[in-house]
């Protein structure tokens, strides 16, 4: 899934090394969660990987990816309650 990550965004003027960061994050994340199902996470769990320090960019970032149909970003808006974010598989 990766490879075919890497492959689709080489010609995608929109992604920026921020969102192959944020990317490669979740997909690290993902794997070692067992590579299956959605990922049910807080912000504070992916910020620090993916080197983001900001709320606000992590949030466009994520907006951005799930735009493009990188992922599925299902945000919850609840402090105790985790998002859901799919790795789509183009």
């Amino acid at each position: 899934m990766l490879t075919v990550f890497f492959n689709r965004i080489e010609n995608d003027p929109r992604i920026s090394t921020a969102h192959i960061g944020l990317y490669v994050s979740l997909f690290s994340l993902w794997e070692r969660q067992g590579a299956s199902g959605p990922l049910e996470m807080f912000s504070r769990q992916i910020m620090p990987a993916a080197k983001i320090s900001s709320c606000a960019t992590y949030v466009r970032l994520m907006h951005d990816l799930d735009e493009l149909r990188y992922v599925r970003y299902e945000p919850c808006f609840y402090k105790r309650k985790a998002s859901r974010i799919r790795l789509t598989g183009f």
